[in-house]
């Protein structure tokens, strides 16, 4: 007389071969529901266990499949855990700080400035560089007048890029400021509808530079582009390196 085990395996075994009879399955399994494709899965399972089960125990890991004595118990693979794509969303950068009068920050002196601009209270420090800004008000909302910006140490090599590109178009002109280096450019040319940004890059020592901004609005006021570049040399003449 068979034992039960035995009975078991030649159910199963007569339920694999009905299974395998049918060319379409995959399709059908495929296209059907989540419900009807995990129970066709632990269908099909559960019958490779009786093909392949030698003795009167075996365990099977294909999500979780186990036969025990009389008892097959399946269980589906779990759900993999959702994955949360959104990036997140950059905080604001620190500032350098209550500046005074704004006439120092971060490793540098302003000695000059053009009348009646002030020390806007915005600022910006991303560590090898950072700037600050002078308008009219005093306002940190407003529009700029005039903005310096230092590069330092790593953030050399990118403003030597920048500077190396005007350069290479033939855009700008290399001036001498002392005995300092410097070059002079009009950059975002035809930006917003305007003439550009009249800029001076500044080499203050051999890790250190300054990029001194005129906004085109401001740069306006003046006679012309001459009257701005001595401007511009004006202020890179006052600044002082603290490194």
């Amino acid at each position: 007389m068979p034992t039960l085990e035995e009975e078991i395996r030649r159910l199963m075994a007569d339920e694999t071969a009905s299974l395998y009879a049918a060319p379409d399955l995959a399709e059908r399994v495929m296209s059907s529901s989540r419900h009807k494709r995990r129970r066709a899965w632990a269908a099909a399972v559960a019958a490779s266990v009786a093909l392949v089960a030698a003795a009167p125990v075996a365990y099977l890991t294909a999500g979780s499949v186990a036969t025990t004595g009389d008892q097959v118990t399946v269980s589906a693979a779990p759900e993999p855990p959702a994955i949360d794509d959104t990036p997140p969303l950059p905080s604001d950068p620190p500032d350098l700080g209550d500046l005074g009068d704004g006439r120092e920050f971060g490793h540098v002196k302003v000695g000059y400035l053009p009348e009646r601009l002030r020390w806007s209270h915005w600022s910006v420090d991303s560590g090898d560089s950072y700037s600050t800004s002078y308008d009219y008000k005093g306002d940190k909302n407003g529009f700029y007048c005039v903005q310096i910006f230092m590069h330092e140490e790593a953030a050399i090599q990118q403003l030597g890029d920048r500077i190396q590109a005007y350069r290479d178009e033939s855009d700008g002109e290399e001036v001498t400021i002392g005995d300092r280096t410097g070059y002079l450019v009009v950059q975002h040319v035809g930006e917003d509808g305007m003439k550009g940004t009249p800029t001076l890059f500044l080499k203050m020592a051999d890790r250190q530079w300054a990029e001194i901004m005129f906004s085109p609005v401001y740069a306006k006021e003046f006679s012309g582009a001459e009257a701005v570049s001595a401007e511009l040399k004006k202020i890179a003449e006052g600044l002082t390196s603290t490194l």
